[in-house]
């Protein structure tokens, strides 16, 4: 059985860091491209950063530069560090696991974080 399951998440002040984990277990972790995503009340679910099976990273415009994805691979674990955080970064952050040949995707259950003073 699949399972991505996602940790960190809280209630942090503007200006402070939080340390998101994805853990899987059930999948070929290290042939997987694995995605964090966050969805904030009312709006669509938007990408925040992947890390590629080979080690790339892309991330989104709002979250360059203070955000940084990592993976280890022997872990199979998926990490999203979130610096200077803002109120606007408030939203559940969910984890994806994504390969093509065959397409297949995996989805976390979500961790809450909340950026309010």
């Amino acid at each position: 059985q699949v399972q991505l399951v996602e940790s960190g998440g809280g209630l942090v002040q503007p200006g402070g860091s939080l340390r998101l984990s994805c853990a899987a277990s059930g999948i070929g972790f290290s042939i997987y491209n694995m995605g964090w995503f966050r969805q904030a009340p009312g709006k669509q679910r938007e990408l925040v950063a992947t890390v590629t099976s080979d080690g790339n990273t892309v991330y989104a415009d709002s979250t360059k530069g203070r955000f940084i994805t990592s993976r280890d691979n022997a872990k199979k674990t998926v990490y999203l560090q979130m610096n200077s955080l803002k109120p606007e970064d408030t939203a559940v952050y969910y984890c994806r696991a994504q390969r093509a040949r065959p397409t297949t995707v995996f989805w976390g259950q979500g961790t809450q974080v909340t950026v309010s003073s």
